[in-house]
């Protein structure tokens, strides 16, 4: 019997890679049709709900011992945690600058794209888009990483390692979490029609892919999921900050 899984959920589970696929096809795919409702609509608040479930997955379904496997303790290494911070920006102006390099102000550069979900008003004067800008900010470093990361780093990569091993594992979570962004950019809604980008989509989600990986490795040296939450918190921090101050 597992003692990673709650008592309940081992009468159905183990704690292996099937487990992880559940995890995926049951968060992966309503998130990504969410995303692009939301990109249609403009009404973002279900992405907030889906963070969410993704946060108290392994409250839900992991025991204390679960829990602890996946990360969810003190980091050991805390000259890391400022390593994980100027990562995580470095890697977000890095993407920025890519970005400009190829496509410029075009929709096919993917800050641009994601750019249109801020609503940033023209002609916003410079304190009310500081304003703005910490509020956005804030959640950007909050929400996301958190959810995500003990979602992707946290239990379905410890329930692929079960089975496959750690870099194994870290493979199948960094290109779930990278295909799940080709709905953030790449399916992209402009002017009232759908289209595709095949090769900024491709960049995009390579660099996901990279990132993803980047979070993984902090979440190792610091020997904790938070690791991973402050590299990505960081590297959304530097990408909110290239949306409002550097296109």
């Amino acid at each position: 019997m597992n003692n990673e899984l709650r008592p309940f959920w081992n009468r159905f589970f183990d704690f292996n890679w099937k487990f992880g696929l559940f995890l995926i096809l049951l968060i992966c795919i309503p998130r990504f049709i969410l995303v692009l409702n939301a990109n249609a609509t403009g009404n973002y608040g279900s992405i907030g709900l889906i963070m969410a479930i993704s946060a108290i997955a392994p409250f839900i379904f992991l025991s204390k011992t679960g829990r602890r496997k996946i990360g969810m303790t003190k980091p050991k290494k805390h000259s890391w945690i400022l390593i994980a911070v100027v990562l995580g920006l470095l890697a977000s102006i890095l993407l920025y600058l890519l970005g400009e390099a190829l496509y410029g102000n075009s929709y096919e550069n993917w800050y641009h794209y994601i750019a249109k979900s801020y609503n940033i008003p023209k002609g916003i004067n410079a304190n009310d888009k500081s304003i703005l800008f910490t509020i956005m900010a804030l959640t950007g470093m909050t929400f996301s990483p958190i959810g995500e990361e003990l979602f992707f780093r946290g239990i379905v990569h410890a329930s692929f390692e079960k089975s496959f091993g750690e870099k194994k594992a870290s493979i199948v979570d960094s290109s779930a979490f990278a295909l799940t962004h080709i709905s953030h950019f790449g399916l992209v809604f402009i002017n009232k029609n759908w289209s595709f980008y095949p090769v900024p989509a491709i960049i995009w989600v390579l660099s996901m892919f990279l990132v993803s990986l980047l979070f993984f490795r902090m979440r190792k040296h610091t020997d904790s999921i938070i690791g991973a939450m402050v590299c990505h918190s960081a590297f959304n921090l530097g990408m909110i900050y290239s949306i409002f101050y550097l296109l």
